[in-house]
């Protein structure tokens, strides 16, 4: 690859940050900024890139959005809320598909156009709905769990679209393309049935044992495989990759492993989805915009203001208050992140013409742009609408099934993290347990008890425990390269947590604390503490005296427990003490303390004892023939220094 080659990738890749840190600061969807990134790249702006360039990584892009997007879907979720979601959602989907498809048809657009322009508009943005509402905590009032439930079916609703679109494309009409539709349909039924028989028993297997082998590698390998794969399946069947990718993120959606797959797979479908948003820039002509601004416009006010009334009538109709109702509708009144991808797909299968597609995509844009506004008011304009003065009290939010707030986060759930749960169970303290070992998982969730499976140094995993708003965090294994990662990720994540390591020993108890850790708990110093408490109790050492000498040691990092006689079970490179009798004609008789060259050696001195007693000494006292003197070190270093003392430096 040549040089020049690079520089339009160079290019891509720093408008893209620049306009991330805009939209981020700005508040506005991410989406809008790799959709500018698109314009400016395409031929209407720089002309870096063509859209063929990335076609193939936009394509995968769009296989993993699907994949993510069926590890949201669980069958006993959607079964639960089947009311909502497949009577109201259902509903909107159709009339405003029907209304909008009418009236473009109306219009003068083809049928086949105005099927594609009602299937866009009716579809809504999950990702930033979603996100807003649950930034304001929203998700569990009436307006949010109707939001959540049209969402889903709109979500839903891609999968015939993605179907149906490229068959629009060919010359086929009348009873052969009705055939043709009901044929694509048939197909894809029988994919969904022969993945969820084969992959439901499949794939829970394969990642059963991918887990066993505790590598981020394979798991995050076999991630990737398993969506790809599906898809080419039901490509194989002339159907789009993409309801390959789905069905297997629904059949893993109910595994345990579903926080870890979407965690794993985020990178590569962020960056991927980013890049189709920037092909779907590509279309924009930005020459258009300005001649076309009014039409543009009105268009993006026609678009909201009917999708709201249109969901403001549906619930109304189902029973809903009103207020809740037309809150809905304000919230779901933009069009979606799912209509760039039809959009696309009708241009490249020539059903949609490219300034046609232009100006949808620049309605979506605008109507994006509103959208966190309105979520954020939806309530205050219902009420202004409706003329209601009375203070809103939304129902009274369920359950949750994980604790994620002013609750306790235990990485790690072997012997130490159940016992901390179970004593946290009996003081009604709420906490999440994550875990990497599948069968303690399986085992723990069966029980009833709040586990998920998932790699704590991940800040997905994480932010979906809770990490944030939790009150402590407690590191209960034993992996040092982990540990210190892992603190790295929390407090990345959330600065000002305490957090509590275990450790088997105190050998890198400095090192913890430096990394961010609060408190570092060795246990086998601990034990023998407690060891210690109880024989000094036995013997009627008041306790009050005993509480204070333990936490004095505490305090001290556990001084007193260091430097011990050696025995045949020494172990390689840890401290010693070591006695070392000063004959005669040793070197060190006669020389004063500060003389020893024991720093040379990274030795201590800890005690001199004097015909039989402890010596109080200082750096100038002065050593006789009999002294024993005290070595604390490694092997190989009390050894040199035991030679230097006795035969001299």
């Amino acid at each position: 690859m040549e040089h020049g080659s690079l520089i339009p990738i160079l290019l891509l890749a720093l408008v893209a940050i620049g306009s991330l840190v805009v939209t981020r600061r700005l508040r506005l969807p991410v989406i809008l900024a790799w959709l500018v990134t698109g314009g400016l790249a395409g031929s209407q702006g720089f002309n870096w890139l063509e859209s063929g360039q990335i076609a193939l990584v936009a394509e995968i892009g769009i296989v993993f959005l699907m994949f993510s997007l069926g590890l949201e879907f669980s069958l006993p979720r959607l079964w639960a809320m089947r009311a909502r979601v497949f009577g109201l959602g259902s509903a909107q989907v159709l009339i405003t598909l029907l209304c909008t498809s009418l009236l473009s048809w109306l219009l003068g657009l083809d049928v086949r156009a105005a099927f594609v322009c009602g299937g866009a508009i009716a579809l809504s943005s999950t990702a930033i709905v979603l996100k807003q509402l649950d930034e304001r905590g929203w998700i569990n009032r009436r307006h949010g769990e109707l939001s959540v439930s049209i969402l889903l079916f709109q979500d839903l609703a891609v999968i015939p679209l993605l179907i149906v679109i490229p068959l629009l494309g060919s010359d086929s009409s009348g009873a052969v393309l009705a055939m043709e539709l009901s044929w694509a349909l048939l197909k894809g039924a029988g994919a969904f049935v022969m993945l969820l028989g084969l992959g439901g028993f499949l794939l829970p297997k394969i990642f059963d044992e991918v887990a066993r082998s505790r590598s981020d590698e394979l798991f995050v390998l076999t991630t990737l495989a398993v969506a790809l794969a599906t898809g080419f399946v039901t490509l194989s069947l002339g159907l789009s990759m993409t309801l390959g990718a789905f069905l297997a993120g629904m059949l893993l959606g109910e595994s345990q492993y579903r926080q870890q797959l979407e965690a794993d797979i985020r990178p590569f479908r962020d960056l991927l989805m980013g890049l189709f948003f920037v092909s779907v820039g590509m279309l924009l002509d930005l020459s258009l915009l300005w001649a076309q601004l009014p039409l543009l416009l009105a268009l993006v006010l026609t678009v909201m203001l009917s999708k709201a009334a249109i969901i403001w009538a549906l619930a109304g109709l189902s029973g809903e208050k009103a207020k809740d109702a037309l809150a809905t509708g304000i919230c779901l009144a933009q069009v979606g992140e799912f209509s760039f991808v039809l959009i696309a797909l009708a241009v490249k299968w020539q059903v949609l013409e490219r300034d046609l597609a232009n100006l949808l995509v620049m309605t979506g844009i605008f109507s994006m742009a509103l959208t966190p506004t309105l979520v954020d008011r939806c309530l205050e304009l219902a009420k202004q609408v409706l003329g209601q003065r009375e203070q809103w009290r939304g129902d009274e939010p369920p359950q949750p099934e994980l604790v994620t707030r002013d609750h306790v986060v235990l990485l790690g759930y072997g012997r130490v993290g159940q016992t901390i749960a179970r004593f946290l169970k009996r003081e009604k303290m709420p906490f999440v347990a994550v875990d990497l070992d599948p069968i303690r998982v399986r085992e723990a969730r069966t029980g009833g008890e709040p586990v998920v499976f998932g790699d704590g140094r991940r800040q997905a995993i994480l932010k979906d425990v809770g990490l944030p708003h939790a009150r402590l965090v407690v590191v209960t294994f034993d992996n040092r390269r982990d540990i210190f990662n892992l603190l790295d990720c929390i407090k990345g994540l959330a600065p000002s947590i305490r957090t509590l390591v275990r450790t088997r020993d105190d050998s890198t108890l400095e090192a913890l604390e430096l990394a961010g850790a609060d408190q570092v708990i060795p246990e086998s110093l601990e034990g023998s503490l407690m060891l210690v408490s109880q024989v000094l109790y036995q013997l009627g050492v008041p306790l009050p005296r005993i509480l204070l000498r333990i936490e004095r040691e505490r305090r001290d990092r556990y001084r007193i427990l260091h430097g011990f006689f050696g025995g045949e079970d020494l172990t390689p490179g840890r401290e010693l003490l070591h006695a070392v009798t000063l004959s005669p004609n040793a070197w060190a008789v006669g020389h004063f303390v500060v003389e020893l060259p024991l720093n040379h050696w990274r030795v201590k001195l800890d005690g001199i004892k004097r015909d039989g007693e402890a010596l109080s000494f200082v750096p100038t006292t002065r050593l006789a023939h009999g002294d024993t003197l005290l070595l604390l070190g490694t092997p190989h270093q009390v050894e040199l220094a035991e030679r230097a003392l006795l035969e001299g430096p």
